[in-house]
């Protein structure tokens, strides 16, 4: 079992920044892949970033650039810094993890079974 807990989402303005972070709990024995997805009104769910076990980080090629994942594994808390926010970007962010698997989380939505509640993202322009 794995418990995830959103925090850090809000409004900005357009070109603005916010910081997401998912505390991650229950299953901490090894390293696995860690996941941002995003959801807006009327559209699919989304990947956006994941950090595989061994650190390596993918992103969707629409916040390339913009966005960084990063991992505390102390803290066992995943990151998501935002900059250079853009309207589009508005969404419901969820953070998504699942111990069976080690790498590649970004395209496996529907086999990841732990999700947090979700944090808001609005961005005005």
């Amino acid at each position: 079992q794995v418990q995830l807990v959103e925090s850090g989402g809000g409004s900005v303005q357009a070109g603005g920044s916010l910081r997401l972070s998912c505390a991650a709990s229950g299953y901490t024995y090894s390293p696995y892949c860690m996941a941002w997805f995003r959801q807006a009104p009327g559209k699919e769910r989304e990947g956006v970033a994941a950090i595989d076990s061994d650190g390596r980080a993918s992103y969707a090629d629409s916040v390339k650039d913009r966005f960084t994942i990063s991992k505390d594994n102390a803290k066992n808390t995943l990151y998501l810094y935002m900059n250079s926010l853009k309207p589009e970007d508005t969404a419901m962010y969820y953070c998504a993890a699942d111990p069976r698997i080690r790498a590649g989380c970004l395209r496996l939505r529907r086999t990841i079974n732990y999700w947090g509640q979700g944090t808001q993202v609005t961005v005005s322009s």
